[in-house]
């Protein structure tokens, strides 16, 4: 009988087969709106299909690895006007496959066997996206899970572990804007982070994908304050893409970037693992990170929704609505027992926070939420939210 890795034996399952079991069989007790997927729903520039077309004939070719050089380009202008830093798209940029390819194979890349005789410890926020833990367990690391939760500002607390574990680690996962609670990293909280690394001589690994989407100031970057400290060019490893900037999810098109040792450790096994985005794409995305326009339009729209989920749940003890990203961070007693209640009743179909968490020490810190994704039309979008208020909150 063929064997099989035990490090994967006892993955939960994901989060939307979870959902299905969840729900599917029982019928849904209105018409059906979807706000369980974060799938940007917003229009995307017309003229990005035109691009592809135009460059069609690159499907004829195998495309640059790396991202080609004006699209690195491109990517580099936009984190000097967008975040102040100057990074060399020759070397401290790559192209990535969507930013959950990147968070996945930096840690390949870049995750020793040991870290001062041990086995390497990897730091995640709890909730989390799933593949921060996968991440880990490829490399052979210790997943260590820390709280986000109300308490302390949604965001983990990394300084208030050991030290001897922090000693262990060579990996911090941050999410900042973090999903699904919408809480925004700021200067101090980067400034303490990177500090803490370089003390105990861990990276950072910024999951900046929802940065764009934001109510009033722009979040800060770690990359910004990494340079502002004057920290090791290797700590901080930045991602970014397009899916939810530009609402392009199905372009592909994200980004690693940081120190010059760091890309040439995840470009060296990029060209031997990787799956470069075609040429066409390439040009599309190299002209959509060089428009706001487009940008600004959509940040307003979603800046729209934050008012009317804010107007909606007003009453609503203990809401607090996202400062960045599009996910609603609802309080309920039970997620699971909420959202099957908001599909038997009404039709609506929401995402029990615990299955975007792991149960650590008996607590699972999403089991009181239910997690709502705002990418419909306004007015569908505020149908929903009403419909789901009076089901959860009556």
């Amino acid at each position: 009988m063929m064997d099989f890795p035990e490090r994967f034996s006892n993955l939960p399952p994901y989060a939307f087969p979870r959902l299905r079991a969840l729900l599917d069989a029982h019928a849904p007790g209105g018409d059906v709106v979807h706000m369980t997927i974060g799938e940007p729903k917003h229009p995307f520039p017309a003229w990005v299909t035109e691009i592809v077309t135009d460059h069609a004939a690159e499907f004829n070719s195998y495309p640059p690895n790396d991202g080609s050089p004006a699209l690195r380009g491109a990517i580099s202008g936009w984190m000097g006007r967008r975040y102040g830093v100057t990074v060399d798209p020759e070397t401290q940029v790559m192209a990535l496959n969507g930013t959950r390819e990147g968070l996945y194979n930096a840690a390949m890349a870049l995750c020793p066997e040991q870290k001062n005789g041990n086995r390497p410890v990897v730091l995640i926020p709890n909730p989390f996206y799933q593949v921060y833990m996968i991440a880990a367990i490829s490399v052979a690391a210790e997943p260590v899970f820390l709280p986000a939760t109300q308490e302390t500002g949604h965001l983990p607390d990394y300084a208030a572990l050991p030290a001897d574990l922090l000693d262990r680690t060579a990996i911090a996962y941050v999410c900042s804007p973090a999903n699904p609670q919408g809480a925004v990293a700021d200067r101090t909280y980067w400034a303490d982070l990177i500090a803490l690394a370089e003390k105990h001589d861990f990276r950072i690994f910024a999951d900046e994908c929802y940065s764009e989407i934001y109510r009033d100031a722009p979040p800060v970057g770690a990359l910004s304050v990494a340079a502002e400290v004057g920290a090791d060019p290797e700590r901080v490893v930045l991602f970014n893409s397009l899916s939810k900037r530009s609402n392009l999810p199905g372009l592909r098109s994200g980004f690693v970037a940081g120190g010059a040792e760091s890309l040439k450790r995840i470009k060296t096994l990029r060209a031997y693992s990787g799956a470069p985005l075609p040429g066409p794409l390439q040009a599309a995305a190299e002209r959509v990170w060089a428009d706001e326009a487009h940008v600004e339009e959509n940040r307003a729209l979603y800046q729209e929704k934050y008012r009317v989920a804010d107007a909606v749940f007003d009453e609503v003890p203990g809401y607090a609505g996202p400062e960045a990203g599009f996910f609603l961070w609802l309080p309920v007693e039970d997620g699971e027992a909420a959202a099957l209640k908001a599909w038997t009743q009404t039709g609506v179909r929401v995402l029990p926070g615990a299955y975007l968490a792991r149960e650590v020490g008996g607590q699972n810190p999403g089991k009181g939420y239910v997690r709502v994704a705002m990418v419909a039309p306004k007015d569908e979008l505020q149908r929903g939210l009403i419909t789901l208020r009076d089901c959860l909150y009556e």
